[in-house]
């Protein structure tokens, strides 16, 4: 797989990918997929994660450069082990065998051309999941129409002062804005299905936002454009936010978020009734985050595991 002049997210950097390389590109990541863990998770939303778990992809690599992100060594220190189209379409296939209720498909842009290769080769029986941070190319996302069966971005910034701080891209809500209302329009409505007392969403779309320190006035117009532009789009408020990365060099953005920042923009929330989910303030603990060990990424490690 070779991508001579890469224009998959919004940056449209035009770098040449091939299978092991990246040369002039933002993300740095080669065109064949570098992943850092395959496995059953069991910390998304409960109409992802169900009782049995969401078969979640992290993917290597990012396409924006948030400086507080709790992935950090996979988005921007690109740990991670490369797998060809054929073993990624593998991995689906073993994550539907291990009884996930999704494939959740995780920062997954940089990758679109072998997500849609592998697809070709298994397409498994079980929704796809887009899990992304929400800056997008709506021409991308075209392309993964059909394919797609959930959407799970975020939306991140309202500021553009705040995305190009923090992020590195000052387009970040318009950019966003644009992907979401493209999402909803590929998949419709919401549709859920019961399994055993869990309601598990099929096809639709949910939207996050991580609630960051003196973020509330983001937060607010946020929630505002998505009662407005979104309408029936659930919400999922994420208090989870820990200084990762980077953070201790923005020193306003070098602690937990505040009691009266998260009622705040909770009581924002319940002003618009918008549907979703809260996640508690004790949320913003390191043990939530996995381990990106390379855990069912190669054939061997997945046999091993079926055999215990």
């Amino acid at each position: 797989m070779v991508i001579e002049a890469c224009a998959l997210c919004p940056r449209k950097c035009g770098a040449y990918r091939d299978e092991t390389g990246n040369r002039g590109g933002w993300c740095g990541m080669p065109a064949a997929p570098v992943i850092a863990r395959a496995a059953l998770h069991h910390w998304e939303e409960p109409c992802i994660s169900g009782t049995r778990g969401s078969g979640t992809i992290f993917f290597s690599g990012c396409i924006l450069g948030c400086c507080f992100c709790q992935n950090d060594s996979i988005s921007h220190g690109r740990q991670g082990r490369a797998v060809t189209v054929e073993r990624l379409a593998d991995i689906f296939r073993e994550l539907e065998a291990s009884g996930a209720h999704n494939i959740n498909l995780v920062n997954p842009t940089h990758y679109a051309d072998a997500v849609l290769a592998a697809a070709e080769r298994y397409r498994p029986a079980i929704p796809f999941v887009y899990n992304s941070g929400g800056y997008e190319r709506v021409e991308t996302l075209r392309r993964l129409e059909g394919l797609i069966d959930i959407y799970l971005p975020d939306m991140k910034y309202a500021d553009p002062a705040r995305s190009r701080r923090y992020a590195g891209v000052e387009d970040y809500f318009s950019v966003a804005a644009a992907a979401l209302r493209e999402m909803r329009k590929q998949t419709g409505e919401n549709l859920y299905e019961e399994e055993q007392g869990t309601r598990l969403l099929r096809r639709g779309m949910l939207v996050r936002h991580l609630l960051l320190p003196q973020g509330t006035g983001d937060a607010l117009q946020i929630l505002g454009w998505i009662k407005e532009n979104l309408p029936g789009v659930p919400v999922s408020l994420m208090a989870q936010y820990l200084p990762c990365g980077r953070a201790a060099d923005y020193k306003e953005i070098n602690r937990r978020i505040t009691k009266r920042e998260y009622d705040k923009v909770l009581a924002a929330l319940e002003a618009l009734s918008l549907d979703g989910f809260i996640q508690k303030r004790s949320s913003g603990d390191a043990l939530y985050i996995p381990a990106f060990d390379g855990t069912g990424v190669t054939a061997c490690e997945t046999s091993e595991r079926s055999r215990l």
